[in-house]
């Protein structure tokens, strides 16, 4: 087996660190307590008893004015069955607007999910009263949720999830390596894709540049500008009143990508990897990766999967929720990604703001690199088969005569071939 570093100085065409998928929930801060509920209810909305047949009577024009929304625009609107894969759905609509270029919303799917919204009733003995007092809880139902699928001009494929029921959340769904694209293209460097990365790209420096450049800010620009295009339960009224969404994060993939010349010396490279770093997921070595103390308070399971997914394989190994992985991507290059669900599990906050966003890059770029040097360090590269037998078959010399061939594992051969490769290097 070649060891990392040959592979990587020898066949490795582009290398590239960036954020892969973000996932991202947005709340409402002044929704979050039953006073708060009931002052916007009542103060703001003017509704002379907080209750849920208020939010309700929100939810339903709500939904009247997503219809009317796909309706004005020709947007196709699905209802998703159980079973299927919304993804795939989604995708052919978004392929057709990125040939034609078009910014816009592709798709609208509702889809029937589990969610925590606010619900109220009669307080205990208040069930006849003309004026009862209401009590409040927060509470899980199967709702229907909206599936706004976005082509961006800024993001690519994108899509943005809401409810009508109160607090009435929203998830966005993004990906950093489509950013990344569409900043290239803006700048006129060419460049070839690979699935969600890129295969090749005519100036990598400025590529890693743009990378870099991804923050918080990006975000937002695009929220804000979704925000006043869609339907929302808030008028512009509530949003000048306080009530703003702000954003904490569900899920984050940092990835580390190594394009390689020749795929067959790479996914070679990798399956020994995969045999020889079973045990990458023990407390000690988890330790090393993600460099976080382990106590006796710390639960979690500490394992490594092997996953084969059609013929490609994928080495995991978990710390608390969150999961570091390789796999090759397309027969061609070598991704190894962290992927932080809880961000308490490394000691940051949720809340989506620039130093959070630099300490969860730094959190995965650095597993990545801890993973990627053990392996380095780890591969002892093995004699390949046409070399061991040039070394043991017989043979001719440079001056013609014959040279016999040697025993491989005799002490006199192993005595000589360890002299050899002891000053190999001078």
């Amino acid at each position: 087996m070649v060891d990392y570093a040959t592979v990587l100085r020898k066949h490795v065409t582009l290398k590239c660190r960036s954020l892969d998928r973000i996932f991202l929930q947005g709340y409402v801060p002044k929704l979050q307590s039953v006073g708060q509920v009931c002052t916007f209810l009542r103060w703001q909305r003017g509704f002379p008893i907080p209750s849920s047949a208020a939010f309700g009577k929100i939810g339903a024009r709500y939904e009247r004015e997503v219809e009317t929304f796909a309706r004005k625009d020709s947007i196709p609107l699905i209802r998703f069955k159980k079973g299927d894969v919304k993804e795939d759905i989604a995708q052919l609509y978004l392929d057709a607007a990125a040939r034609k270029g078009k910014t816009g919303v592709v798709l609208i799917g509702v889809a029937q999910e589990k969610a925590s919204v606010w619900r109220s009733w009669k307080a205990k003995g208040q069930e006849n009263a003309a004026h009862p007092h209401m009590e409040w809880g927060r509470q899980m139902a199967f709702i229907n949720h909206f599936y706004f699928y976005i082509w961006d001009e800024d993001w690519g494929p994108t899509f943005w999830k809401t409810n009508a029921y109160a607090p009435f959340s929203i998830w966005l769904w993004l990906n950093g390596h489509e950013w990344a694209k569409r900043q290239l293209e803006k700048a006129g460097i060419p460049y070839e894709a690979l699935d969600n990365g890129f295969r090749s790209c005519e100036d990598p420096r400025a590529l890693q540049r743009i990378c870099n450049r991804l923050g918080p800010k990006m975000v937002l620009n695009y929220f804000w500008r979704w925000y006043w295009r869609l339907p929302s339960p808030f008028s512009a009224e509530d949003v000048r009143a306080g009530y703003v969404y702000e954003f904490a994060f569900r899920q984050i993939e940092i990835s580390h990508t190594d394009v390689f010349d020749q795929p067959a010396a790479g996914r070679a490279w990798f399956e020994g990897i995969i045999r020889d770093h079973l045990d990458i997921g023990r407390p000690d070595q988890v330790v090393l990766l993600f460099d976080r103390r382990l106590t006796k308070r710390t639960h979690t399971r500490w394992r490594t999967r092997i996953l084969y997914q059609g013929v490609d394989p994928i080495l995991t190994c978990y710390y608390k929720s969150s999961r570091l992985k390789q796999y090759f991507k397309e027969g061609r290059a070598l991704r190894t990604e962290t992927v932080i669900c809880d961000t308490h599990d490394f000691g940051i906050g949720r809340r989506l703001c620039a130093k959070n966003w630099n300490a969860l890059r730094e959190v995965g770029q650095a597993a990545n690199r801890r993973l990627c040097d053990a392996e380095m360090k780890d591969a002892r590269p093995a004699p390949d088969v046409v070399t061991f037998e040039q070394v043991t078959r017989p043979s001719k010399t440079q001056d013609g005569q014959p040279a016999p061939a040697i025993r491989f594992g005799d002490p006199r051969t192993m005595a000589v071939l360890a002299a050899l490769v002891s000053f190999c290097h001078l």
